[in-house]
């Protein structure tokens, strides 16, 4: 009997254990990421809790510190622990990254989390949020440090698949001034944007 009840409950984790892939977009920006759960294929980390993803964003001068910079894309790998909060429908985590664009590579260091809206309506509705921090002791190349900010909205329209609203600043700050930057300090890209998140 024992050994039903630890299967199934084994069989329960696995079903709410999640891989996920997600596309944004606004009028002039792409942002395309993918997250992995480990715990899908390692049977020694409980689902759910341990993630490697990366990202790509084409993003576009006009929503820069610099309407006319020629920006070259953002390319980023990743790393998240994450844990529920005791039935509070938080969830908590914190992580790493490695995030590449020319001449600019920095390894944040950040805290996230998501928020089960405990509404009763029949479609589940979450908020979520990021902040990664790099200082100059984690930045290279020509980087001086890297600071991102995140927060979005989903709606589970359909089973695994939401629809999110959300808006991200990136901060991408050089040692020196360089072609279209003023100074050191340049705004990559601050936006809003739409998109779809798939759950598989």
């Amino acid at each position: 009997m024992l050994k039903k009840v630890v299967l199934l409950g084994v069989s329960a984790l696995t079903a709410f254990a999640m891989n996920t892939g997600e596309i944004n977009i606004n009028d002039k920006d792409l942002e395309v990421s993918a997250q992995f759960d480990i715990g899908q294929f390692n049977k020694a980390v409980e689902p759910n809790t341990m993630f490697l993803g990366a990202k790509f964003l084409n993003a576009d001068g006009e929503h820069s510190d610099n309407d006319n910079a020629d920006l070259d894309p953002y390319f980023e790998a990743n790393f998240l622990l994450m844990q529920p909060m005791a039935k509070t429908g938080l969830r908590l985590g914190m992580g790493v990254k490695a995030n590449y664009t020319k001449d600019f590579i920095t390894v944040p260091l950040g805290l996230q989390f998501a928020y089960k809206l405990p509404l009763k309506t029949l479609i589940p509705m979450f908020i979520n949020g990021a902040v990664y921090y790099a200082p100059t002791a984690l930045s290279f190349s020509d980087a001086d440090s890297f600071l991102e900010c995140r927060a979005s909205f989903d709606i589970q329209i359909i089973k695994n698949g939401n629809i999110t609203i959300g808006y991200r600043r990136l901060d991408t700050n050089y040692e020196v001034a360089r072609g279209y930057l003023a100074d050191g300090d340049f705004t990559y890209n601050s936006s809003w944007y739409v998109g779809f998140k798939i759950n598989f």
